[in-house]
């Protein structure tokens, strides 16, 4: 969707970046291994994208000008910066929406919930937590599409239902950990379940 709309996958794919982390710095090879690019593709990018404003170059400067290294910034003074990254949170809460039923096609789910990544928290070690009955095989392929969607890779578990009462009720740490970081929640019926009326 964003790709028809901005005309480039690799444009989108870099302002996916940028908008996600605004004040990280990256240098061109590092955006080339990260999105497995052709360098020429992420510098015309690049050089398209500081032209029209959405990220600046920020030089490190080393001992001598030989170490200088020329970096690439989110331009959080951009016009556009916050209707830019409210298109980029809305095509992915789509992503997320449609993720989350295609997840309920598949077997009975408990609770599905996104974190590390999609809140911006590096120090989580799973981007993903799902907990119910369903085939790993199928969950797995519906990861591996989700993660096309969205342009990177995510780490995930799944849990049956006994196991994650079990981690529970010993406070494991791993998913506890898990539960008091920042998420967002796309299925809750064991915290929240839905009462019958």
């Amino acid at each position: 969707m964003l790709e028809q709309l901005f005309g480039s996958q690799t444009r989108v794919r870099l302002l996916q970046i940028f908008l996600s982390n605004p004040e990280e710095k990256y240098f061109v090879r590092e955006l080339t291994r990260n999105l497995n690019s052709q360098i020429n593709a992420i510098r015309r990018e690049l050089e398209n994208l500081e032209d029209l404003g959405a990220i600046r170059i920020v030089e490190e400067v080393g001992e001598h000008k030989s170490q200088n290294k020329k970096f690439y910034q989110s331009n959080l003074d951009f016009i556009l910066y916050h209707e830019l990254k409210s298109i980029f949170q809305k095509a992915q809460f789509l992503l997320e929406k449609k993720f989350a039923k295609a997840v309920k096609k598949i077997g009975k789910v408990h609770f599905l919930a996104l974190t590390g990544t999609f809140v911006g928290k590096k120090d989580v070690p799973i981007d993903i937590i799902a907990v119910g009955s369903m085939s790993k095989k199928k969950f797995a392929k519906l990861i591996k599409e989700f993660q096309k969607n969205l342009k990177r890779e995510l780490n995930y578990t799944l849990l049956d239902k006994e196991e994650f009462d079990y981690r529970r009720s010993v406070a494991d740490r791993f998913l506890y950990n898990i539960l008091d970081s920042d998420k967002i929640v796309l299925i809750d019926e064991i915290f929240n379940p839905i009462k019958e009326e």
